[in-house]
């Protein structure tokens, strides 16, 4: 009786600690299905628009975005669903030739889509600092197919190249095999490890280098968006001052008009460069909080004797997984030309979303717009009586950039 009710207590703390665990294993499903659901759907969604809309198909920096969402898209499909049901079920079941390449899957996809976020910045620097001949030098198509393929090869070179000849795991093989397999239970688990060199490669490959690149570029950018608000808001003061001065220069309607214009400008440029910061920084600083974590913790891990604790680890790992949930939004939803050929799929091409003509007359645009793929300045300025439109058309975009106004 005694040895019998012994024996059973084990299995009685067993099946406890499975119903503790029941509601906590529910909610890591639903979070997990929910982020890839959406990460499935959003990159979808942007491949499928750029398709459809001939006005975006004209963008350059669109084809990265695709290039991009198609990385995502992939990330969601191939590597998150066996990761998921890893972290679930706690044991890898697939076998060690498959968590070789579902890794180098991992290694690659990810850096892919990083690297697409640093060539996204570079397009956006060129397009908006540099001049429109030096735009259309250096963003050629040749170019640009050239880069979207180097975000795919250079990725090639830290992941499948190396891991598949093991020497991500050189001087360790003993601690992965300590880890591989638990000693509390006969499962095992998908483990990947790196040495110091690997880690340092392939951190400053995939995450460092992209880092500084997107840091500077997006530096440059807000310096040139405050300076080209800040000639619209010259430019249209000097237009209002025009407007007041025949006849009626001394008059104290006038004057109050031009005092109540100029603070109407003051207060509408300091908005737009105020969005352009809330934009830059928005992008900058997802990327940093999804990926950040993950590379220190890659590169510290080595050279404290791999004591990071795996739950940590699994943390930092789908934080970044959430930045392909992410990219979508930042890049695409963001924008109004985007934001308006979503309109158009999820409504069944309604007329009330269609685009309007952007050869119109008497359209005027006066904000510095930054989004990620667009930036055009429009404006019209009011001068002795007769209303002259000027055209600044920034020609760091090319002629489906105008959308921006619209």
């Amino acid at each position: 009786m005694n040895v019998s009710a012994a024996g059973q207590m084990p299995v009685m703390e067993e099946l406890v600690s499975e119903s503790d665990s029941m509601p906590k294993r529910i909610a890591l499903i639903c979070f997990l299905s929910l982020v890839m659901l959406m990460s499935v759907l959003g990159n979808l969604l942007v491949m499928v628009a750029v398709c459809k809309d001939r006005q975006l198909r004209k963008i350059k920096t669109n084809y990265f975005i695709v290039s991009l969402a198609f990385a995502d898209l992939l990330v969601s499909v191939l590597v998150m669903p066996f990761g998921a049901i890893e972290l679930v079920h706690q044991h890898w079941i697939y076998g060690e030739t498959f968590c070789l390449v579902r890794t180098s899957l991992d290694v690659l996809l990810t850096t892919a889509s990083i690297l697409h976020l640093c060539c996204i910045a570079l397009d956006r620097y060129y397009a908006i600092c540099c001049k429109p001949l030096v735009y259309r030098n250096k963003m050629t198509p040749m170019r640009v197919t050239l880069m979207i393929g180097g975000c795919w090869v250079i990725p090639t070179f830290i992941s499948f190249l190396p891991i598949m000849q093991g020497w991500n795991s050189i001087g360790i093989d003993h601690l992965i095999e300590e880890r591989r397999h638990n000693g509390s239970s006969n499962s095992t688990s998908c483990v990947f490890m790196v040495n110091k060199p690997y880690a340092l490669t392939c951190s400053l490959v995939a995450f460092y280098i992209p880092l500084v690149l997107m840091v500077l570029a997006y530096q440059r950018i807000y310096i040139t968006a405050r300076a080209h608000a800040l000639q619209i808001s010259m430019l249209q003061r000097a237009g209002g001052a025009g407007a007041c001065t025949p006849g009626t220069s001394g008059s104290s309607p006038g004057v109050g008009a031009t005092s109540e214009s100029a603070d109407h400008q003051r207060n509408h440029r300091m908005r737009t460069e105020t969005k352009a910061a809330k934009t830059l920084c928005i992008i900058m600083g997802c990327f940093c909080l999804c990926w950040a974590p993950f590379f220190v913790t890659n590169v510290v891990d080595p050279f404290i004797g791999y004591t990071v604790p795996e739950q940590l680890w699994t943390a930092c790992l789908w934080l970044g997984y959430i930045n392909s949930m992410l990219n979508p939004i930042l890049y695409a939803f963001l924008n109004k030309s985007f934001r308006r050929a979503f309109l158009i799929i999820l409504c069944c091409g309604r007329k009330r979303y269609r685009r309007p003509s952007i050869m119109a007359t008497g359209t005027t645009c006066t904000a510095t717009q930054i989004n990620g793929s667009t930036h055009v300045l429009k404006y019209s300025v009011l001068h002795n009586g007769n209303h002259k439109e000027q055209n600044k058309k920034s020609q760091h975009t090319n002629i489906g950039s105008r959308e921006s106004c619209l």
